[in-house]
């Protein structure tokens, strides 16, 4: 469901994963719409749209979360097999759930309070206890939209006023920003992928790398911290967890049900990619092996800047650029280079060194 770019690289990748991909797209004209085998135009909020779909296909599955539970729970019901369960994909849709349900489990967050008005007492005294604090729209937000962060309780308090029901938790002083894929299959059965580092800016992510800038043991912990929230949440498919690293602390920042951008490294660095194993799981067939088949890995995004880019081949062998195929616009990403290479500074180098020449290279921070 969803002919974004998510759904463009699930189509490249349908016939690797042995599947037959029926896109329901927005537009003609979205991604997705030339390379999935069977097309239906019409929004995943549309219930007459979602029984056409799930009328044409043996499993429904996604490239976003911008989706109403109520109407997949019907569709569910009527049938019709959903991986990942809007049981599951509850986690990723309401943030508010997600946080409330994984504090609750022991899984390390961030302190937090659930806002549903600037006068709650809660949120009184949360923000008695944090100067600053970071607001998240708790449903509709993503790459740093319904995102804010706040200084002082005034300013908090206004953008809850404006977008509650909220999350708002303390700002943190991060050592750095990682991220966890799994996959899992619908018997359970779990695979991890390599950890990666990963630097955000303007609330996109800007570059993953892999290996992390992390110790095995600490690696081992983020898998853990992965495992448990897939077998907590009841996934199929790609699971994709962002952790904060504070002060030798992982702390769990957002979940995903779905094939990630930090993942996006997976087409030509692992064995098998996020989006061939995401359909091999919600298909019910094995899962593919995730190791990597490079000793470093680079993935910047491609963003759209003051003046149309150049999405040009690279002429380095061993770096790749990937063409959404989307309008370009400032702001909005419009693909992604990967380059893989024997050590991760030189990979860094080569990445960015392609998104400058695409001149879509993002804000480096």
């Amino acid at each position: 469901m969803g002919g974004g770019q998510l759904a463009l690289m699930m189509a490249e990748a349908a016939g690797a994963a042995g599947v037959e991909l029926t896109v329901l797209a927005a537009s003609p004209d979205d991604p997705a719409a030339a390379l999935a085998a069977h097309r239906l135009v019409g929004s995943p909020r549309d219930p007459d749209a979602l029984e056409r779909l799930g009328d044409l296909t043996e499993v429904v599955t996604f490239d976003h979360e911008l989706v109403d539970l109520d109407l997949l729970g019907r569709l569910e019901a009527a049938g019709v097999v959903v991986r990942p369960s809007p049981h599951a994909l509850r986690f990723s849709v309401d943030k508010a759930y997600q946080r409330v349900t994984l504090a609750a489990a022991g899984v390390p967050v961030p302190d937090f309070v659930v806002a549903h008005h600037p006068d709650d007492p809660e949120l009184e005294r949360f923000l008695d206890a944090h100067v600053d604090t970071v607001v998240k729209a708790a449903t509709g937000g993503y790459d740093g939209r319904g995102v804010f962060f706040c200084r002082g309780a005034t300013e908090a308090r206004e953008i809850v006023a404006r977008v509650a029901p909220a999350v708002v938790e303390e700002h943190l002083p991060l050592d750095g920003e990682l991220a966890q894929l799994v996959v899992r299959s619908v018997d359970g059965a779990l695979l991890p992928y390599p950890t990666v580092s990963t630097v955000q800016a303007n609330g996109m992510c800007v570059e993953t790398s892999f290996p992390a800038a992390l110790d095995a043991a600490r690696r081992d912990e983020a898998v853990a911290l992965a495992t448990r929230i897939a077998d907590l949440s009841g996934v199929v498919g790609v699971l994709a967890v962002e952790l904060f690293d504070v002060a030798g602390r992982l702390l769990v920042n957002e979940v995903a049900l779905r094939p990630h951008n930090t993942g996006h490294w997976t087409i030509e660095g692992a064995r098998t990619s996020q989006f061939e194993n995401h359909l091999r799981a919600v298909a019910g067939r094995p899962l593919g092996p995730t190791d990597p088949v490079a000793p470093a890995a680079v993935m910047v995004n491609l963003v759209g800047g003051d003046a149309p880019a150049r999405l040009t081949t690279p002429a380095t062998p061993g770096v790749v650029t990937h063409d959404y195929r989307k309008t370009w616009r400032p702001g909005r990403k419009i693909g992604h280079v990967t380059a893989l290479d024997e050590d991760v500074a030189r990979a860094r180098v080569r990445a960015w060194e392609q998104a400058r020449a695409c001149g879509a290279a993002p804000a480096e921070v």
